[in-house]
C-alpha cells in the first residue's frame, strides 16, 4: 500500500505543548484582567502573545497537510509568541520588585509535578501555596505570575523539542513536494 498524497494532519489538541499553551493563555488573560490595566497596551500585547502561541501551534498542525515548511514556520512563530509572554511576565515580576523564582526553585518544581490541566487547578494550587506561607509574596500577583510563567516556560520547551523533531522528520522524509512526487511516481509504476 502506498503512502497517502495528505498526510495525517491536525490532532494538536493532543500535543502537550498546545495544551499547556492554551493553559497559559487561560491564566494570562485572567492575569492581566486582575492586575494589569486593560487599557494598557502591556495587557493587550500579554494576551494577544499568549493567543499567538496556542493559535499558532494548530495552524502549524494543519497547514502540515501540505506544507511541512509552513508547519515549521508556525511553530516557530509559536514558540516566539510565548517568548515574548515570558518577558512580559518577568517585566511584570521585575518593575514590580518581585521575586522571580528561578529554574530549580522548589515552587517551579512542584507545580511541574502537579501537571496541572485547568485554569481552576493552578488557581487551587497558588492559593494552597500562599496559605502555607511558602511563596513568600511580597506582592499583588507575584504568585500567579511566577505560575503563568513556569507553565510559559514548560510550553516553550516542549515547543522547541516540538520544532527539532519536525526539522528531523523534514529532512529524513522532505516535505509535500517530494510527497506529491513519490506518490505520483508510485501511482506510474503500478500496471
Amino acid at each position: 500500500m502506498s503512502e497517502p498524497l495528505i498526510p495525517k494532519h491536525g490532532g494538536y489538541r493532543n500535543l502537550k505543548s498546545f495544551q499547556v499553551a492554551q493553559l497559559a493563555y487561560d491564566l494570562t488573560k485572567r492575569f492581566c484582567d486582575r492586575y494589569v490595566d486593560k487599557r494598557s497596551r502591556t495587557h493587550d500585547q500579554m494576551v494577544q502573545a499568549a493567543r499567538s502561541g496556542v493559535q499558532n501551534i494548530a495552524e502549524g498542525s494543519m497547514a502540515a497537510a501540505t506544507s511541512k515548511k509552513m508547519e515549521l514556520k508556525l511553530t516557530g512563530v509559536a514558540r516566539a509568541s510565548l517568548e515574548e509572554l515570558q518577558l512580559d511576565f518577568e517585566d511584570y515580576l521585575r518593575q514590580r520588585d518581585l521575586e522571580l523564582w528561578r529554574s530549580g526553585d522548589p515552587r517551579r518544581t512542584a507545580l511541574v509535578a502537579l501537571r496541572p490541566r485547568t485554569a481552576a487547578d493552578v488557581e487551587r494550587w497558588v492559593a494552597e501555596v500562599d496559605l502555607d506561607g511558602r511563596s513568600g509574596q511580597r506582592g499583588p500577583g507575584e504568585t500567579e505570575a511566577n505560575a503563568i510563567l513556569t507553565l510559559v516556560v514548560v510550553a516553550s520547551s516542549l515547543l522547541q523539542r516540538q520544532l527539532i523533531a519536525l526539522a528531523h522528520a523534514f529532512e529524513k522524509e522532505g516535505g509535500f513536494t517530494e510527497r506529491l512526487y513519490r506518490v505520483r511516481s508510485d501511482r506510474r509504476s503500478r500496471p
